[in-house]
């Protein structure tokens, strides 16, 4: 407690303590020499008039009355006995010549007076009831208030009209007893003025035959009767002194004990703090432990793989030696026969009769011929090299130990002081990402000394509109097809392991291509048909009727795309039109409920739909022909065109979902897509 008994001011316990408005306290000695001429503070107080209240507790129309009293000519400045608040304030015009200021050393509020000063300071008589008490329980004795050295000599007189403490030294040099102050009466040192002590009978400071009864709650002090009739508490409310006593320490005394629980859970929670630093010793060594045993294993395998490593060169370096012996002796076998061949034409060579060297020297020379190409060809060369051709790659583990660190992971644990740890936010790589088309690709690096169980990619619907679940795995880059063409899709991607998900990304936005381009998907496609390098012809093999998709799907838009018919010599009608992804690949299409089509042949058309066709147009297709397909998927339709002319009218409606361009063919029939065309001028979103 001994903090709370301290003078901000001279660090001693307080003396004949008086209260600012701020409600800090100085020994009134302190006080008195820390005050000061107002005018010295006039101009930085005029400049922040409007900035800040002086006084914590004063409201705006007490510093207006404020500035009055302090400037009135009918007042001194100070009402401290009936208005303590009045003193303080922010004067907006001319100081009197005697005004004094004083500047809370703990807040640097400032607080103005008049010629009395500090003085007119109330005093703080429950801090000095308090000092007393704890003076006498620790036997405390009262200190010089006037010394200059540390720690200050023991007090031997009090000025009861200065109020100040002066051991023998500090008596004789500020204050004599001469002049002004010879009429000043020294006593015994005590904390307690003579003014205080008489408040402390529960007397009136003003009328001290009256006794305190009543409390003013604009002034905030006790008053008597005879303070009632003054003008100056005739509007304030004001209430039994007993009464706001009991009610202020009912008050107090619930803030206490609300104050005393949670000082209690702190202390609780200082000795858990405690005694987890025993644990963080504990778990230390633990986890040193672990690691130590994480890195042995590593070094162990290290040394394994060494020994693998080497037991490779080692028979590489076998099979090399095996190889250069067999080849060592495959060339002294030969080598050996050669000589015998070469001794043996010698010989024959030395042969007088020509009929006999004629007998058989067509034979040597093709022996001798073909031995010499042999030699030439296979044995001037070692079949191995005595170089290793092998490099050990260690760049991969390199980066690997590089990249060895402690990751976040640390997940909740009933009865452990464990915070979950969730990943942080990845990091979208904006270099890596793309669009094509209706497809988008998006990349992102994985968050830093995170454990990362698996990712969560989400997508806008392209229009600024909620986010949707698109991919959730462990890779870090994901392709999202049949996407709206012309849109701007906004992504972001978060992380999650056994702990929770992480934050989001950063948005990326990638716009997906204004006019749909695509080809043929062989793979989308039914077998028997055969493609062009681009995928923009087919050709039909077989009989029967294979159906073609095109590379991408439409959900949304109007899209525009023509077929021309290269080859058409047999008495067939294939198909053009849109389907689903699981459209029926072996019949023609619009045979079932999940291709739409106009059928056609040399002289007349069908739309055909679930197996029925209908609406028979006239007007067929040759070589060099085209087709045109039309669909608008903001009106739902689906319309044909033969030669750049509508082929009847719209043959389908209310298509909803997702399409995708088609044909059925088959022999004798070669058509070329085109793609990334306005629609016809007469089209309805024309």
């Amino acid at each position: 407690m001994e903090e709370e008994l301290r003078c901000p001011s001279c660090k001693q316990f307080f003396n004949n303590p008086v209260l600012l408005p701020c409600y800090h306290a100085l020994c009134l000695s302190c006080a008195v020499l820390l005050q000061q001429p107002a005018q010295n503070n006039a101009a930085s107080t005029s400049s922040s008039e409007n900035a800040e209240s002086v006084a914590s507790g004063s409201s705006g129309d007490y510093q207006e009355s404020d500035k009055l009293s302090i400037l009135s000519e009918a007042d001194s400045g100070v009402v401290c006995t009936s208005r303590p608040n009045s003193y303080v304030g922010t004067p907006n015009g001319l100081l009197f010549p005697t005004a004094l200021s004083l500047t809370c050393p703990l807040c640097q509020k400032l607080v103005y007076f008049d010629e009395n000063g500090a003085h007119n300071l109330p005093k703080y008589r429950v801090m000095q009831a308090i000092v007393d008490r704890y003076s006498e329980l620790k036997n405390l004795t009262l200190k010089c208030q006037m010394c200059e050295t540390e720690p200050a000599k023991e007090a031997t007189v009090m000025c009861e009209q200065c109020e100040v403490l002066y051991c023998e030294d500090c008596r004789e040099s500020c204050h004599p007893a001469r002049g002004p102050l010879a009429k000043h009466v020294l006593s015994e040192p005590k904390r307690c003025s003579a003014i205080t002590v008489r408040s402390q009978d529960g007397k009136c400071i003003d009328h001290a035959e009256e006794t305190l009864n009543m409390y003013c709650l604009v002034c905030k002090i006790g008053v008597c009767a005879l303070c009632l009739m003054d003008s100056r508490h005739a509007s304030h409310d004001v209430q039994a002194l007993a009464i706001m006593c009991k009610a202020q320490k009912t008050e107090l005394s619930h803030n206490l004990q609300q104050l005393s629980e949670r000082a209690r859970s702190t202390t609780e929670f200082i000795q858990r703090l405690k005694g987890m630093s025993d644990k963080v010793n504990e778990n230390c060594e633990e986890f040193e432990a672990v690691v130590s045993a994480q890195c042995d294993t590593l070094i162990e395998a290290i040394h394994h793989r060494r020994s693998q490593l080497l037991e490779c060169i080692r028979q590489d370096k076998e099979l090399r030696v095996r190889a250069l012996k067999e080849q060592v002796a495959t060339c002294t076998s030969r080598l050996q026969q050669t000589t015998a061949l070469l001794q043996f034409c010698i010989e024959a060579l030395k042969e007088t009769d020509s009929s006999a060297f004629l007998q058989v020297g067509s034979m040597l020379i093709s022996r001798v011929a073909n031995t010499d190409h042999s030699w030439h060809k296979e044995w001037t060369a070692p079949r191995v090299s005595p170089h290793f051709d092998l490099t050990l790659d260690d760049k991969s583990v390199l980066r690997a130990i590089d990249q060895l660190n402690f990751i976040q992971m640390k997940p909740y644990v009933d009865g452990e002081e464990r915070m979950p740890a969730a990943p942080t936010a990845p990091t979208i790589i904006p270099e890596e990402c793309s669009a094509e088309n209706n497809s988008v690709t998006v990349a992102w690096q994985p968050p830093a000394q995170s454990h990362i169980e698996g990712y969560v990619l989400e997508l806008d619907d392209g229009n600024g509109g909620d986010f949707r679940e698109v991919y959730c795995g462990i890779e870090t880059i994901c392709t999202v097809d049949g996407l709206h063409f012309h849109c701007m899709y906004n992504a972001r991607v978060k992380a999650f392991n056994s702990s929770g998900e992480g934050d989001y990304s950063e948005l990326i936005g990638l716009q997906t291509a204004e006019v749909a381009w695509f080809t043929f998907d062989p793979i989308l496609s039914g077998p028997g048909l055969q493609y062009s390098e681009d995928n923009t012809t087919v050709t039909g093999e077989g009989w029967e009727h294979r159906v073609a998709l095109g590379s991408v799907g439409f959900s949304r838009g109007v899209h525009y795309w023509e077929f021309t018919i290269d080859k058409y010599d047999a008495d067939t009608d294939p198909a053009f039109g849109v389907a689903r992804i699981d459209v029926t690949r072996d019949k023609m299409l619009g045979k079932d409920d999940k291709g739409w089509s106009m059928y056609i042949d040399k002289q007349r058309s069908w739309f055909q739909h679930a197996g029925g066709h209908e609406q028979r147009v006239e007007g067929g297709i040759s070589v060099g022909s085209t087709i045109g397909v039309l669909l608008d998927l903001n009106h739902h339709i689906l319309s044909f065109y033969v030669n750049e002319e509508p082929q009847g009218e719209v043959a389908f409606r209310d298509l909803y979902g997702v399409f995708y361009p088609a044909i059925s063919i088959n022999r004798g029939v070669s058509v070329t897509l085109h793609t990334a065309l306005d629609p016809p001028s007469d089209s309805e979103e024309t």
